[in-house]
């Protein structure tokens, strides 16, 4: 339990991730929907705790202590664990969430069966359809991030073939006004991709070669001084919201 769960250490690259991924209340709403009236929550690599519902019996799991120390206090009780190994007898909650996790889990089949193991109504899994990420122009900037990023994701064919043949998947569109920091929430403030904060709370970056994180950096600088971005992609700053890659699988 000392070394890293998944592909990154959150204990290094997770710093701030309770005030850069915080809950957005759009998509808060989609997933609050897809658990439907269930009382006993279980959420499944919980991190910090965004989208954890209030007013209802939330237990956490999460192995990594640093993100475990960004969770608001109170919050819902937490268990040190993995997804492929729950401390829980058969049936033990109503529902249970995932929310952004899988593609750092080693096991994606083992972790999707312990949940469905674990739970009695809807499994809810918010994740990243992988060749989906491409629309956003980001990735004309800095294409390696983007080949990290569908190494790591699994397909959502994947994901929805293990929840079941009942499994549903939903586009989530992403307000402008996003508040929870994953690349997308920036389609239409691409200064925030200056802020060296806010790249640190993208986990894909860690695996970026710092050069070619600074090389994009001072081409994006340039462009937005220039005007150069606003040319190409300006209408997306008055575009209320992007239907890119985000996706909420129900099983």
């Amino acid at each position: 339990m000392n070394q890293p769960a998944g592909d990154v250490d959150y204990g290094v690259h997770g710093i701030g991730y309770n005030i850069r991924r915080r809950t957005d209340p759009g998509i808060a709403a989609h997933v609050h929907r897809a658990l439907g009236p269930a009382r006993r929550v279980l959420n499944v690599g919980a991190g910090a705790g965004s989208y954890e519902p209030v007013g209802r019996m939330v237990v956490a799991i999460e192995p990594s202590t640093s993100m475990i120390a960004q969770r608001p206090d109170p919050s819902a009780p937490v268990v040190r664990a993995v997804a492929g190994a729950l401390p829980l007898g058969d049936g033990a909650v109503d529902a249970s969430m995932a929310m952004v996790t899988v593609h750092q889990w080693p096991d994606l089949t083992l972790g999707l069966q312990e949940m469905k193991r674990v739970t009695r109504g809807p499994v809810v899994i918010l994740t990243f359809d992988g060749p989906a990420l491409r629309q956003l122009w980001l990735a004309e900037y800095v294409p390696e991030l983007y080949d990290v990023e569908e190494s790591r994701l699994p397909s959502i064919g994947a994901v929805a073939g293990t929840l079941g043949p009942d499994s549903v998947v939903l586009p989530v569109p992403v307000s402008f006004d996003c508040v929870d920091g994953f690349t997308e929430a920036f389609y239409g403030r691409p200064e925030a991709f200056l802020d060296p904060g806010v790249r640190a709370a993208q986990s894909a970056w860690s695996f970026v070669d710092p050069e070619v994180e600074q090389e994009f950096v001072q081409r994006l600088a340039a462009d937005l001084a220039s005007g150069q971005w606003d040319r190409q992609h300006g209408h997306l700053r008055r575009q209320d919201h992007f239907d890119g890659a985000l996706r909420l699988v129900v099983g």
